[in-house]
């Protein structure tokens, strides 16, 4: 219990410092499950899989939207929404959680952290983060240059994916910029609404919400584009991410099935989402992740994938090599071993 606690702890001070089958059962198996894993009349283990709730953490926003049609399915999930990211945090480390999404750099935070008792098994959202203002006159990122920008996610994307585009900018963020931190998206979203000359870093769907409120409210530059253009000449180019979701290597060690099972309706779930906006913004404000409106506004701007295998291995390592060249802490201190990610 103690080495419980000491890690929670561990885990905690990260993120307020820097925030934001059976064992033996053979890789050919598990895929000959994932093919079957639809037929209702497979053996006894899909039976036992089926029985097996598995218990979701999510962060109210882009991450717990696409996976919102699962919401509806209680006898097989049990999910909980939360505002901030520790909150999230110690229930993966006390193992209160099967399954998590988390900001794609906490994920390799709590790798290194857990002793590699993690895995991730989907990236779930590329960059939703935009620099907006209402009237301030930013068209580059050079215009940043001497202005306060109001800003949550300290020690997570936002953070990282801002710093790196200012110095990618030759601007420095601790002398030539002054970003205000708040602890909350919604802290930031009243800062740009009380001061026409404020300028804020935003997620979506914050982004569309400031927009309902204030049509004066703007987008003026796009993070995605930022980073993409600093990554242009790159021997291997990584996009910017948000979000990925992780496995405690218990769980899947000791319910594949269900895990197969999990991400099979994962990726279904995402396909209606991005597929049928107005009955997934219906369900998205049902369950309380946001409002019905904004959502219907925000979903085909919230970058809501779903990435498995080698193509996640090859942009989430990318996308963590960018993060550990900059400051090695953004992603636990190391970079995750092979065994971070899933294999299918």
């Amino acid at each position: 219990m103690k080495k419980i606690i000491n890690i929670v702890s561990l885990l905690l001070a990260f993120v307020m410092i820097f925030s934001l089958a059976a064992c033996g059962e053979t890789k050919e198996s598990t895929e000959a499950v994932t093919e079957s894993a639809a037929d209702s009349a497979s053996g006894t283990e899909d039976s036992a899989a089926d029985d097996t709730v598995v218990r979701v953490a999510a962060l109210k926003g882009p991450t717990a939207m696409g996976m919102v049609q699962m919401m509806e399915d209680t006898d097989k999930y049990q999910f909980t929404l939360s505002g901030a990211v520790d909150e999230v945090t110690p229930l993966v480390a006390k193992g209160e959680v099967d399954i998590a999404a988390v900001p794609a750099n906490l994920a390799s935070v709590l790798y290194n952290t857990l002793e590699g008792k993690v895995q991730v098994i989907a990236i779930n959202t590329l960059g939703v983060l935009y620099i907006v203002d209402r009237g301030a006159a930013v068209d580059s990122v050079a215009d940043l240059k001497g202005k306060t920008i109001y800003a949550s996610g300290q020690g997570a994307t936002p953070e990282y994916a801002l710093n790196y585009i200012l110095e990618g900018n030759g601007l420095d963020p601790a002398a030539d910029v002054t970003i205000e931190w708040k602890s909350e998206h919604a802290e930031c979203l009243s800062a740009l609404m009380s001061d026409e000359n404020a300028i804020a870093l935003l997620p979506q769907p914050f982004v569309t919400t400031a927009g309902l409120k204030d049509e004066k409210v703007h987008v003026s530059l796009d993070l995605n584009e930022e980073w993409d253009k600093l990554q242009a000449d790159a021997e291997d180019p990584s996009g910017l991410l948000t979000g990925v979701a992780i496995v405690r290597k218990e769980f899947a060690n000791e319910h594949p099935q269900a895990l197969e099972q999990f991400l099979k309706a994962y990726g279904e779930s995402v396909d209606f989402v991005k597929e049928n906006v107005e009955d997934a913004a219906a369900l998205i404000g049902k369950q309380d992740i946001i409002p019905e409106q904004v959502a219907r506004l925000a979903i085909p701007e919230c970058n809501i994938t779903f990435i498995t295998g080698s193509e996640m291995k090859e942009k989430l390592s990318g996308y963590l090599n960018v993060l550990f060249a900059q400051n090695p802490k953004a992603v636990g201190g190391a970079l995750p071993l092979d065994d971070f990610y899933f294999d299918y």
